[in-house]
């Protein structure tokens, strides 16, 4: 392995984490299948992450679920992933990873199916929250395992691309199968698909993927307590304010409990021997910088996905189906960066394809910043949408690589489901901050129509204008991100191949 790989690989600069990044201690003798069997547990869980919206109309009508239910079926998944994430990392530590990604992967597959079958409101809510469980088992570790099972250097960083990629493609065609399946089949078909993946994964995984072996360890359960009701009553509350505001006293009383738990959890780790979150993750510059950097990208991602779809489907009035084929460029795009992120990486490191990767979210966000009621798709939304394809994939693969090279491979689980913590309680908090920029916009428009616009122009003109709204705070994320990939993470430029 070149001495520029094993620099990319270390983490790009700063040092002493328990001073080293050992190798992993079993590669895989077959990264193909390895990697396929990985990715394609990543694009099931990405693609429920949308394909339920587009289905929920069908599914309220179906099951008889009120207005304020119906939100249920995508919270209840958020909040078992969110709240357990870190305790899913955890075990793959203690447990091995292979074994609790398994294990997730088949609770997600039953759980699955059991929604697909649900002949109630409340059962399909129970079932979005056994998704959730076995999500955040298999998320944390399935990434633990790409940092386990491929050479540090080239073989790692084109895994982690690959991954980055079929989960911003799983997000994407998540939106156009949620349409076709609903519409050519039924609302519960979005559910069935996950079944194939999952059965896929549980039966060729114990062959094809190295298990990373058991730590010598306990559950911190005191640690593993706080942090999942932190975790749970923040993500809450964030939801809470989406559909409400921000001065709503269970969201408040939500926001103050997840706090001072969370407070607790530190007081808590700090004691620990074995913490389920180990702090010294956050006491290197580089790693803390790519956490906080994850948190803002998943902000802007997460919002740019729901305040898009309202105004193709609100202002220019396109259907389900054709608002999910809107966002194919998109997914061309993150497929045509993962080609050439493996191939800079290792020449650039990860610091300026970090950079690059943000500033061309950030120049997405604020291209749609000038979205108006008289905006066209090929003019105003095709752009943004290819910069953000190519922008995502770079922005996300070269962050998620400082976080996991610098872990030792006993907490890569603990490392990884931080990672995913980070990405989940970014969506929300992202979600629920646009929001609540789009609603005061959205307002403030309603009262200060044209003259002479009718009631559905003056539906649509508000709208757009508490889109643009939503925007504009997006795009000061997306600068913030900037700022931070260019100040606070550090990189070594890499040795020449072969030095």
């Amino acid at each position: 392995m070149s001495q520029s790989s094993r620099q990319l690989s270390a983490g790009d600069g700063d040092k002493g984490d328990a001073g080293k990044n050992p190798a992993p201690a079993r590669l895989t003798r077959s990264p193909g299948i390895a990697l396929a069997l990985i990715v394609s547990c990543e694009f099931m869980l990405q693609l429920d992450t949308t394909i339920m919206n587009v289905a929920l109309p069908t599914v309220q009508d179906d099951l008889g679920f009120s207005r304020t239910g119906l939100s249920w079926v995508i919270n209840a998944f958020l909040l078992a992933f969110g709240g357990l994430l870190l305790l899913g990392g955890r075990a793959g530590d203690i447990l091995g990873h292979r074994k609790v990604f398994i294990a997730g992967t088949v609770l997600f597959t039953l759980a699955s199916a059991l929604g697909g079958l649900a002949p109630t409101a409340e059962t399909l809510v129970v079932a979005r929250a056994l998704q959730g469980i076995g999500a955040a088992l298999a998320a944390p570790t399935g990434i633990a395992l790409l940092a386990t099972n491929f050479e540090e250097g080239k073989a790692r960083n084109r895994a982690f691309a690959i991954y980055s990629t079929v989960a911003g493609s799983g997000l994407a065609l998540g939106l156009v199968l949620g349409g076709v399946l609903t519409t050519g089949l039924s609302w519960r078909w979005v559910l069935f698909i996950n079944i194939p993946f999952g059965a896929l994964v549980v039966a060729l995984a114990p062959r094809f993927i190295n298990e990373t072996g058991r730590n010598p360890g306990r559950f911190d359960i005191a640690g593993a307590l706080t942090s999942t009701v932190s975790m749970t009553a923040l993500v809450y509350g964030f939801i809470r304010v989406s559909e409400h505001s921000w001065g709503d006293p269970v969201a408040l009383v939500s926001f103050a409990v997840g706090v001072v738990l969370m407070a607790v959890f530190i007081a808590v780790e700090k004691r620990a021997d074995q913490p389920v979150m180990p702090l010294r993750l956050f006491t290197r510059r580089t790693r803390a910088g790519a956490y906080v950097n994850l948190l803002l990208i998943a902000a802007t991602l997460t919002s740019m996905w729901f305040f898009l779809v309202q105004f193709l489907q609100g202002v220019l009035d396109y259907g389900p189906l054709v608002t999910g084929l809107a966002f194919l460029p998109m997914a061309a795009a993150v497929f045509a960066s993962s080609q050439f992120v493996p191939r800079i990486l290792p020449r650039f490191g990860t610091k300026p394809v970090a950079i690059s990767g943000v500033a061309l979210v950030g120049v997405a966000t604020v291209w749609l910043t000038r979205l108006s009621v008289d905006s066209e798709y090929l003019t105003d939304v095709l752009g943004p949408l290819v910069l953000f394809g190519l922008g995502a994939g770079p922005a996300l693969v070269s962050h998620n690589l400082i976080v996991m090279s610098e872990a030792a491979p006993e907490e890569s689980g603990a490392a990884s489901g931080v990672l995913q913590a980070m990405l989940t309680v970014g969506g929300s908090l992202g979600l629920a901050l646009l929001v609540t920029a789009h609603g005061r916009a959205m307002r403030s428009a309603q009262e200060n129509l044209p003259t002479g616009m009718g009631e559905a122009d003056g539906e649509r003109f508000a709208l757009a204008e508490g889109i643009n709204g939503a925007f504009q705070l997006g795009s000061v994320f997306a600068v913030i991100g900037l700022v931070v990939a260019v100040c606070v993470v550090r990189a070594r430029r890499p040795a020449p191949a072969g030095g």
